[in-house]
């Protein structure tokens, strides 16, 4: 599962550059890290073959007295030197591939001798049968005469590392034998180097998250845009910055809107123009239908047409409030609400107010006005009573608006939202209703950012759930 910071553009953007950047600098490490503890440990082995060669090339003018006494001037720092009747290193102990490439270094120190009796290998500690020399001047102190080092700072030295040991026949059948202390790096990540490194990628990795952040701005600033067109379409257009195509998609969002706009002005324009036109021939049917002298006939005709004139009458306002473009205002909800359900009230009706005195809100007045009375004047008209609810929850403010009807039937609970569809058994049409009042409502719940829904109450009668963000 993706963490939630990480799910967003920017985020997923940042997150591979970081682990392709931390991916090649792991690896660069590794390369760098190997590569140079191959080469430390190539030089040491260089330096520790040319010690062993100029000792043998020393050991080699002495007699076999002289090399038994001088042999602890042989050793030096990191190098144990001890004489032996036989090999202290076994045979076949130089299978691994870094025995075999000193063996063939040191050879070549040596001047590759024909039959050498050579033996090299690695142990973890000095070999059975290792015993220190005494100090002794019988070959001198020459080149590799400084002196054997203490074997207990040998060991110290050597400690947890594994050590090279070498065993060479000379003339006279006695060996002598070599023990090397491999050299003791420190961690890398313990070096400035590796600090420096480090340093210098958060610093590359901050300006990257600042360079994704600034790029996929305007992003962000689109999807406000969108969410505000679908509550607004008279919206201010989106600012056309950033990248190339980011100034391209928000032009084109900024031409989407403008066709939306002109659309939508047109449809109501149009509407309004049918609306208004409708009146002439209506006037002319009533006049000629006070001439039928059927007069039942003349009733129904009457009755049908003050009917059409209801329904023109309620289209011409609901193209008027659609096309107002009404501010957005600081107002007090809950005091709408109650001065709503107070004028119920106060008309006989049976309406009742619960929730906060004050709410403080940014919205249409006169839309929310409207969209709330007819709520309410439903509920009262087929429902017997109203009972208005408001609360707060999860940054919205939630408005209820429950009746005791009969309720509707499930599958027309969306389809009540359309312009003049009326449900004819469950609701009356005494009460002279269109079929715009619930349209009008979900038009401006959702010019708000909101949403209206209906649903039958689990103890009878119907409820109309509002709601608005707060923000």
């Amino acid at each position: 599962m993706i963490a939630k910071p990480f799910r967003t553009l920017a985020g997923r953007t940042l997150l591979v550059l970081l682990a392709g950047m931390a991916l090649s600098l792991l690896l660069g490490l590794g390369f760098y890290a190997g590569d140079r503890r191959e080469q430390w440990t190539e030089a040491r082995a260089h330096y520790a073959a040319e010690r062993i060669a100029a000792a043998l090339r020393q050991a080699e003018n002495a007699t076999l007295a002289e090399r038994r006494q001088g042999v602890a001037n042989l050793g030096g720092p990191g190098l144990l030197v001890s004489w032996s009747r036989e090999a202290l290193v076994r045979p076949g102990g130089g299978d691994d591939w870094g025995s075999r490439w000193f063996y063939r270094t040191l050879l070549g120190h040596m001047g590759n001798p024909p039959q050498p009796q050579l033996r090299v290998g690695y142990g973890d500690g000095l070999p059975e049968g290792w015993e220190a020399p005494a100090r002794g001047s019988g070959m001198g102190r020459g080149m590799m005469g400084r002196g054997s080092m203490p074997m207990m700072h040998f060991q110290q030295l050597a400690q947890g590392q594994p050590l090279l040991l070498v065993s060479w026949r000379m003339g006279e059948g006695d060996w002598l034998n070599f023990a090397v202390a491999s050299v003791r790096l420190e961690p890398f990540w313990a070096s400035g180097t590796f600090a420096g490194i480090l340093l210098s990628s958060l610093a590359v990795s901050i300006l990257a998250g600042w360079a994704v952040w600034r790029s996929s701005r305007p992003l962000a600033t689109l999807a406000a845009a969108a969410e505000r067109l679908g509550v607004d379409v008279n919206a201010p257009p989106v600012d056309e910055t950033g990248p190339a195509d980011l100034r391209q998609a928000a032009r084109a969002f900024n031409e989407m809107q403008r066709r939306l706009r002109g659309y939508v002005a047109d449809r109501t324009q149009m509407l309004a123009a049918i609306s208004h036109d409708l009146r002439t021939p209506i006037t002319r049917l009533r006049l000629r239908a006070e001439f039928v002298e059927d007069d039942e006939m003349r009733v129904k005709t009457l009755a049908d047409l003050d009917e059409m004139e209801a329904m023109i009458a309620a289209t011409l306002s609901f193209a008027r409030d659609d096309a107002l473009d009404e501010a957005r205002l600081g107002l007090d909800l809950a005091a709408l609400l109650q001065s709503l359900c107070d004028d119920a009230a106060d008309a006989g009706r049976p309406v009742r107010y619960s929730g906060p005195d004050r709410l403080a809100f940014q919205g249409r007045p006169l839309a929310l006005k409207r969209a709330f009375a007819n709520l309410i004047d439903n509920a009262v008209k087929y429902g017997r009573e109203a009972a208005v609810s408001l609360a707060v929850a999860d940054g919205q403010a939630e408005v209820a608006v429950d009746d005791r009807g009969p309720g509707i039937r499930d599958e027309e609970l969306q389809r009540v939202f359309d312009p003049f569809y009326r449900v004819d058994r469950s609701r009356s049409r005494d009460g002279g209703g269109t079929g715009l009042g619930l349209a009008v409502v979900r038009a401006a719940v959702r010019a708000h950012g909101g949403e209206v829904r209906l649903s039958n109450r689990p103890d009878g009668g119907l409820r109309a759930q509002v709601r608005l963000p707060m923000v």
